[in-house]
């Protein structure tokens, strides 16, 4: 099919639609769409692409790649404690799913299901032929001066991270055949990878709490370290703690399948696509951020302490020093030099 029938039958937006948004006061059908933050408010906008066979797999569901496609970017307000306003969407289609109406709409349902529960209309975008690239930039906004910015960890912080860490890594790996698990297990892991969970209401609530924030897409020690090194500072993160944030180790328990504790360490530590938070906050903040937590229904656990010596220590239940390899995924790594595997 053509691209205007393309977009007239799959992302078309009923002007109504961006009723619920008043921050947008001229969406898709024009040059540009136009954008109104409301007084004392500014702008956070942030870009994410998505390409066939680097960031997910052919045979994906494409209602799970469309909820993907806006979540990932959705997380990065998040990390900000921006609220959304709008997205636009680039979209590179080959021929076979152009033509694909019922791919098409799988997608488009995906991404639409999202955004509406996070009213977060589709404000403009393109599309074009080429290999399945998807890019989205998300826009949103937050109090002047409130952004959640990496760069204010202090010295005696402590360092939380929100729900659970390494179960996408776990979901990519069976998918790539690299270890077998039990159905539960594997249907668990697999829905963290390709239906993560933004935690918008999380970061709009530690606004003024958290001192330094950052979505955990690349791995908990890459993207600490972007705090770290922003903040000018150091860490040192608790073995046991971290694998606590770990909710298949009780059902890893229960089968026969040995808890090897470096493997997952790993895993939790350098495994990417969790689209959690990481962030820092000082100790006197410890109720006020539990109490956050709880009223926004997110789990949150506190692995670690911001300190002056530069870099990222790993210590066990010992006290101890613990060596861990601390990489981030690397989009420009080959696969086998990858920490996540990805391709």
């Amino acid at each position: 099919m053509g691209e205007f029938e393309l977009i007239e039958r799959f992302f078309k937006v009923p002007a109504q639609s961006h009723a619920h948004s008043g921050a947008v006061e001229l969406g898709i059908g024009d040059d540009c769409a136009l954008l109104k933050p409301a007084p004392g408010m500014q702008l956070a906008v942030s870009t994410d692409m998505l390409v066939e066979g680097r960031h997910f797999l052919p045979d994906v569901d494409p209602t799970a790649l469309g909820h993907k496609a806006l979540a990932v970017n959705l997380s990065d307000l998040a990390a900000m404690g921006a609220e959304p306003m709008g997205f636009t969407l680039a979209l590179a289609l080959p021929a076979e799913r152009a033509n694909d109406a019922n791919w098409l709409q799988a997608f488009s349902g995906g991404l639409f299901s999202l955004a509406d529960a996070f009213s977060c209309p589709l404000i403009g975008g393109d599309t074009t032929g080429g290999p399945l690239n998807i890019c989205i930039t998300v826009f949103g906004q937050l109090p002047a001066g409130q952004a959640l910015r990496r760069d204010g960890a202090r010295v005696g912080d402590d360092i939380w991270v929100s729900g659970e860490l390494g179960s996408a890594r776990l979901g990519l790996g069976t998918l790539r055949g690299e270890w077998t698990l039990p159905p539960a297990i594997q249907a668990a892991a697999r829905l963290r990878l390709e239906r993560p969970t933004p935690r918008l209401a999380l970061g709009k609530a530690l606004r003024g709490l958290a001192s330094a924030c950052a979505d955990v897409s690349d791995g908990l020690a890459g993207d600490l370290g972007h705090i770290l090194r922003a903040s000018g500072a150091g860490a040192c993160l608790d073995a046991e703690s971290i694998l606590n944030t770990i909710p298949l180790r009780a059902l890893m328990a229960k089968t026969s399948e040995p808890f090897d504790t470096e493997k997952w360490l790993g895993i939790a530590l350098t495994g990417g696509d969790d689209y959690e938070l990481v962030f820092t906050a000082p100790p006197a903040s410890r109720a006020a951020v539990q109490t956050a937590a709880e009223l926004t229904l997110t789990t949150v656990a506190r692995v670690g302490r911001i300190e002056s010596e530069s870099g990222l220590r790993l210590t066990g239940g010992n006290g101890q020093p613990h060596s861990f390899a601390a990489r981030a995924f690397d989009h420009f790594a080959t696969a086998a030099d990858s920490p996540t595997g990805k391709s």
